[in-house]
């Protein structure tokens, strides 16, 4: 859009800061996570090879659907082939069941058979500090946000295997004593399991240890987790055998004060991409951070330390190989020394550049909200997949071929499975080919790319101009469409294009309705995002989670309805080097939803108070049209105006719908006339599900 005009179309004595815990911390805002960005670990899959019964089961779980991602399998060191156990993949197969009691619960994850066990409620362990003894070929996962643990745990002991824990909230066991030595309450602890994975939970406020991974348990992957707000957080090893090899990436640790994590006579411990952080003036003080004791053997890479005391320790027997490290306002001990190993030559993974660590792990880590449940295999059947590749090795050598052969009015979802690659094409999914997933291979959504450079004013063979809409990289007219772990850019060059006329240049538009936009990048300037509807009396309900968004004018606009949630928006400068912008610009109906920003990070290598959040695009001088953005619950950098809406074809955003409700960081603001704030009971009325209705975009 341009600015002038409409749219065209054991170590460091331990320390604290207070005399007294308060129960619990405020919750952490969550976005987006991983691209180049981030890898594919930190997106939930979409696995489709769970089963579920169609019986109800006895007592007052009930057999239920198994969450889209239910089928995901670990990385790192519990995706090894080694004790008879060939990678983690938890209850898988078994039957899926729905629990909101702790008979339930545990009735089910002490059960010799496999079981993925949905939790859709607070439990309370009776008695307080319970910690329940899972049993092999579980998955345990909570169901969106409300799947707590409150005063407990779980328990795997010797042999225990096969188990998955994910999305959980696990909390308030704490017992009044910080260093508590009498109440061994722990959120998870493990004596001699092995192939665990421990996924995108919220670990706080234990009587004892977050994760305690002990005597010789081994295979291990911890990912994605929010460590605060606790003393003991995560030991590993105390054993005398070099057994354990462990897994620990992407995870936050804030306001925790030791074991963070402390790991002791590990064989193979391989830390990447976490961030540790000890804001000053906070509760709690960090005694120190990654603390290798004993033999082991540690490599740690691209991880950010902020504030730390004493980031990094080791023992003089045992070793640390430290590599890309970001280190800010740490102090006291940070040593390495010593051989460890190449963690390549056990699994592949990809690093995040470590300054992009904190707004990754700020945005992703934890539980995530429900996107939804699959369907039993009985009432759905299976998607077909066709595969593109550049080097000729799949079905297709453009994603648009692969677009092209799926059936016209297709009954079922095709998914269309993309390999690594550069794919310089123009991609459109047409209306009659609904049901179409389009889906990066790669370990990462940067590995895959779909690229092209039309602008609104670039010729078109045969005459005339694009104009904004038709310069989109991927246009999207089918209903259900999904994009999955993949990159979508618009690289035209302004710059060098300056005579040229229209320089707005969309990498991605959608006109459709129930588009699920997960865990990708889309990239460009200006107007980087379309998100509109089929028609003005269309309804276009638009998804975007875990995913990033970046450009500098108009760069999310339409009139679609539609949702961004747990994700990041990225300010861009303008061509010339200078720093202005506005993030939306909503041309929204009377009667619709516009654009809410839920949950996500405002961020950017740009000037402060430099960007709107928004101004109200009357498309074609249509005064009947009123623009909506909301921006809730998300943390804001410095480079968002103190006076943060713009009006725009003179048209007074007053009059329209721009609010905020409870954002943080230092791009927020409080109430006034010219930066309204909702009230707790408008706010009930503006979140995801008023967004999205009926619909519940599923894998």
């Amino acid at each position: 859009m341009s600015e002038r005009r409409g749219k065209t179309t054991a170590g460091p004595r331990h320390r604290r800061r207070r005399a007294a815990l308060t129960v619990g911390i405020p919750l952490a805002l969550t976005a987006a996570v991983t691209t180049t960005y981030g890898t594919g670990p930190g997106v939930f899959g979409e696995g489709t090879g769970q089963t579920a019964s169609a019986a109800t089961i006895a007592g007052s779980a009930t057999a239920a659907a198994a969450p889209a991602w239910a089928a995901d399998t670990a990385d790192g060191f519990a995706s090894v082939n080694s004790l008879g156990q060939n990678g983690t993949y938890g209850g898988r197969g078994g039957r899926t069941v729905t629990v909101k009691t702790l008979a339930d619960l545990e009735k089910y994850a002490t059960a010799d058979e496999p079981y993925v066990i949905v939790v859709a409620a607070a439990i309370t362990m009776n008695p307080v500090g319970k910690e329940i003894k899972v049993k092999s070929d579980k998955t345990i996962v909570g169901q969106g946000t409300s799947g707590q643990i409150v005063g407990g745990g779980f328990f795997l002991g010797t042999g225990v295997h096969n188990v998955i824990i994910r999305n959980l909230t696990i909390r308030d066991s704490y017992q009044g004593v910080w260093n508590d030595k009498d109440h061994d309450f722990d959120a998870v602890q493990m004596d001699g399991a092995h192939h665990v994975w421990i996924d995108h939970n919220d670990l706080r406020h234990m009587a004892d240890g977050l994760i305690d991974v002990r005597k010789d348990s081994t295979n291990v992957t911890v990912s994605w987790n929010k460590f605060s707000d606790n003393n003991k957080t995560f030991g590993i090893g105390w054993a005398e055998n070099l057994v354990t090899d462990i897994t620990i990436h992407h995870n936050w640790f804030r306001e925790t004060e030791q074991r963070n994590p402390s790991t002791d006579n590990a064989a193979h411990a391989h830390l990447y991409n976490n961030y540790l952080q000890d804001d000053p003036g906070t509760t709690i003080k960090s005694s120190y951070g990654n603390y290798s004791r004993g033999s082991t053997k540690m490599v740690l890479e691209n991880s950010y330390f902020q504030g730390m005391n004493n980031p990094v320790t080791k023992d003089a027997t045992a070793a640390v190989v430290q590599r890309g490290n970001t280190f800010s306002g740490t102090s006291g001990r940070n040593e390495s020394g010593g051989t460890a190993f190449d963690p390549k030559s056990f699994y592949g993974y990809t690093l995040d550049r470590a300054a992009d660590v904190p707004a990754l792990l700020t945005a992703g880590t934890g539980p995530r909200t429900t996107i939804g449940t699959a369907t039993t295999p009985s009432t759905k059947a299976a998607a077909a997949t066709l595969t593109v590749a550049k080097d000729g090795s799949g079905q297709f050598t453009t994603v648009q071929a692969a677009v092209d052969a799926v059936p016209a009015n297709n009954p079922s979802r095709v998914v269309i499975s993309v390999k690594p690659g550069t794919y310089r094409e123009t991609v459109k999914v047409p209306a009659n080919k609904p049901h179409v997933t389009v889906q990066g291979a790669g370990a990462s959504r940067k590995d895959t790319v779909v690229v092209f450079n039309n602008a609104a004013g670039t010729a078109k063979p045969g005459g005339g101009t694009y104009g904004t809409s038709g310069s989109a990289t991927v246009a999207v007219e089918a209903d259900d469409f999904q994009a999955r772990n993949l990159t979508i850019n618009n690289d035209f060059d302004e710059a060098r294009n300056q005579s040229l006329s229209g320089h707005q240049a969309v990498a991605l538009r959608t006109a459709a309705d129930q588009v699920l936009l997960d865990g990708i990048i889309v990239d460009g300037d200006q107007d980087t995002l379309l998100l509109d509807t089929a028609a003005k009396d269309r309804l276009g309900r638009v998804y975007v989670t875990n995913s990033y968004v970046s450009g500098n004018v108009d760069f999310v606009f339409g009139r679609a309805t539609a949702v961004i949630d747990q994700s990041v928006i990225t300010l861009k400068k303008r061509w010339d080097g200078t720093s202005a912008g506005y993030i939306t610009a909503p041309s929204t109906t009377a009667d619709r939803k516009g654009i809410l920003i839920n949950r996500s990070v405002v961020n950017g290598d740009v000037s402060a108070g430099s960007f709107f959040l928004g101004r109200n695009w009357h498309a074609g001088g249509d005064a009947t049209l009123r623009p909506q953005t909301t921006v809730r619950n998300s943390t804001l950098s410095a480079a968002v105006k103190s006076t943060p809406w713009s009006d725009m074809g003179g048209f007074s955003w007053k009059n329209d719908r721009f609010a905020e409700y409870r954002n943080t960081g230092p791009g927020s603001g409080a109430a006034s006339g010219d930066r309204p704030q909702l009230t707790d009971s408008q706010a009930t009325g503006q979140e995801v599900a008023d967004w999205l209705g009926t619909w519940n975009p599923t894998a």
